[in-house]
């Protein structure tokens, strides 16, 4: 399901006030319900063959002053994926990457693609800033809520 569609239905459920819409498209099933004041989207998909787990990004460690190993605490906004498929950083093979780390992105930039079902879903940023790290390898699987990059 497109991701444009999945926020306007849940904009529809917040300005309406119901309690849960599902909805059903082929194999792709969507529920948003409310508690409270927010909505929470849960979506699935019935796969043909069960996707690998992905091994959660490493955290990079920095010495601390004193010189012992600490972990780093990398600050910034974690952009996460709307949907399970496989992460692309650029539009097709062989082609320049959407961003890089470093490169300076305006919310609704396309910063990747995930693949889904054979769909090419484009994923925005969901706020301005700097690319500070890219969480997930190209062609690699994601789930729902995955990391896929930081922005600062």
């Amino acid at each position: 399901m497109d991701l444009r569609k999945l926020k306007k239905l849940i904009d529809l459920v917040e300005e309406s006030g119901i309690a849960e819409l599902e909805i059903t498209e082929g194999e792709e099933k969507v529920r948003i319900s409310r508690s409270g004041a927010t909505a929470t989207v849960n979506t699935s998909v019935t796969p043909a063959a069960a996707l690998p787990q992905p091994a959660a990004p490493a955290v990079p460690v920095a010495p601390a002053a004193g010189g012992g190993p600490e972990a780093a605490a990398p600050e910034g906004h974690i952009l996460k994926s709307p949907m399970v498929g496989t992460f692309y950083r650029a539009p097709s093979p062989g082609a320049k990457p959407f961003v890089e780390v470093g490169q300076t992105v305006s919310e609704g930039d396309t910063v990747c693609i995930i693949e889904a079902m054979k769909l090419l879903n484009e994923i925005e940023a969901d706020r301005s800033g700097t690319i500070k790290a890219i969480l997930v390898e190209n062609g690699q699987p994601v789930e729902y809520g995955h990391a896929l990059m930081m922005i600062g």
